[in-house]
C-alpha cells in the first residue's frame, strides 16, 4: 500500500495536498484497493462551497457505493474531468492522475486536524 509522505490524510481515507491556499483532494491507495474497480464517481459542482466532514459526492465500485467526504472546507475550483471520463484513473493512480477535486481553502487551520503520513501509516500497523 502506497502512502505519500507529502500529503495529509483523513480517518475516512481521503488525502489532501496543500499548495498555499489551494488543496487537491482524492482517496487514498488503501481506499481504492478496498473499493476494488471503481465504475462511477459523482462530484460537486465547480463554484460550490463545501464544509469539512460534509458528504459531497459518491464513489461507486463493483463492491459498494460509498460517500465521498471532504476533509477540508472551501470553494470548489476544479473537478478532475479526466477522472470523470475515465474513473479507472483512481485505481491506477490515486495520488497523481486520480485526484478528484481542487478547492480554495476557507479554513487552512483544518489541515492541523488531519493525519500526517506517519500517523496514517501507523493505523495499519496496529
Amino acid at each position: 500500500m502506497k502512502i505519500m509522505d507529502d500529503l495529509y490524510y483523513s480517518e475516512t481515507h481521503e488525502w489532501v495536498k496543500v499548495e498555499k491556499d489551494v488543496a487537491y483532494v482524492g482517496i487514498s491507495d488503501y481506499a481504492q484497493k478496498e473499493l476494488g474497480d471503481i465504475v462511477y464517481i459523482d462530484l460537486p459542482e465547480v463554484g460550490s462551497s463545501v464544509s469539512a466532514g460534509e458528504e459531497i459526492g459518491s464513489i461507486e465500485s463493483a463492491k459498494a457505493v460509498v460517500d465521498f467526504v471532504t476533509p477540508v472546507s472551501g470553494e470548489i475550483l476544479k473537478v478532475n474531468d479526466d477522472v470523470l471520463e475515465n474513473v479507472s484513473l483512481v485505481n491506477e493512480s490515486p495520488y497523481e492522475q486520480g485526484w478528484l477535486l481542487k478547492l480554495r481553502l476557507s479554513n487552512p487551520d483544518e489541515i492541523e486536524t488531519l493525519l500526517s503520513a506517519g500517523e496514517y501509516r501507523k493505523q495499519f500497523s496496529e
